[in-house]
């Protein structure tokens, strides 16, 4: 067969599958007591990985290269890693419930790739003179992986936002421990204030009994979290922490080995291209999640919020650079 024909068969597979797995796992959100769909979610998700490997191994051997030169090969590389990602911290957590956020993720890209890319960008290309090296490999797949890793992370703390909305939810203990977090709610208060009487002569009796609504409305506490929400945020909020943690190291060894590269191809290790200066906001806006979490002792919301915004941060690196601005590592992107 064909390689071009086994690589269309095998993204537009990789983006079926992953749609059906992303339809599993939230069947099994909905209807809990049904334990099989998100386990046949899992099934899913490591068919369409073992698919887009396939895929980057056909690229490679009709290209000749390690498959990340264009803007197609690194989205099929991203969603491979998000995959990959999925299942460290499925097996990490003991749960299928990341599956619920990470195949949305993963389908979105192949479908961006498959379906909205013209069939001159899915095309493989003779690479640039720049690009013959071995850091090809080095420099870029890990700095995907690194994308792939914090992106997945960063989902789940927005989760954990969602799950949490209107509670000033903390954890308990120490941030340097990865396991036995416990989560807890304001307490409500526990003294009234001083509420004028009725027939206390500088409050009419209409205005008092307005006072005494909203006095009451003001200071009773929202509504706790069930068990069942609270173990959910728990569990994201741990696997965020793990999954960030796995990520920023491999962000870390991916700029140095660009800033080799670069000396190396262009005799300077950094020149403020627009992608290398996206890449240290990303490294510092993770770099700050972590310090907050392991030093300032920051706990529940905070910290997610920052994960969020590094979430932004990855995309605008990753994508946004190339589709906004001209630099030097705009090949065979879209400019």
């Amino acid at each position: 067969m064909d390689l071009l024909v086994l690589e269309n068969i095998l993204d537009n597979t990789a983006f079926a599958i992953l749609f059906i797995a992303m339809l599993l796992y939230w069947s099994g959100a909905a209807f809990q007591n049904i334990t099989l769909l998100p386990r046949l979610g899992s099934v899913g998700m490591a068919i369409a990985n073992l698919c887009m490997a396939a895929l980057l191994g056909a690229r490679w051997l009709e290209a000749g290269y390690f498959p990340l030169s264009n803007l197609y090969e690194s989205l099929f590389f991203l969603a491979w890693g998000i995959t990959a990602v999925h299942f460290i911290a499925e097996r990490t957590s003991g749960s299928t419930l990341t599956g619920v956020f990470t195949a949305p993720l993963a389908m979105g890209i192949t479908a961006f790739a498959t379906l909205t890319l013209p069939s001159d960008m899915q095309n493989s290309a003779p690479l640039v003179p720049a690009l013959k090296s071995n850091w090809l490999m080095m420099h870029v797949s890990v700095m995907m992986l690194s994308y792939a890793t914090l992106m997945v992370g960063a989902l789940l703390a927005i989760a954990f936002l969602i799950v949490t909305r209107g509670q000033n939810v903390q954890l308990q203990g120490s941030s340097l421990g990865l396991g036995d977090y416990r989560l807890k709610t304001p307490s409500p208060p526990t003294e009234e204030p001083a509420i004028s009487s009725p027939t206390s002569p500088s409050l009419a009796t209409g205005q008092t009994a307005v006072l005494e609504r909203v006095t009451t409305e003001t200071l009773s506490p929202p509504p706790l979290l069930s068990p069942q929400r609270l173990t959910l945020a728990e569990t994201l909020d741990n696997i965020s922490y793990r999954i960030i943690g796995l990520g920023f190291p491999l962000l870390t060894i991916g700029i140095i080995a660009g800033g080799v590269w670069a000396n190396e191809a262009w005799g300077s290790y950094w020149s403020w291209d627009p992608k290398e200066t996206w890449a240290l906001i990303t490294w510092l806006v993770f770099a700050a999640y972590l310090h907050a979490r392991l030093t300032r002792g920051w706990q529940g919301r905070k910290p997610a919020i920052l994960a969020t915004t590094g979430f932004a941060v990855v995309w605008i690196c990753y994508l946004g650079v190339n589709l906004l601005g001209k630099g030097l590592h705009s090949y065979g992107w879209f400019f």
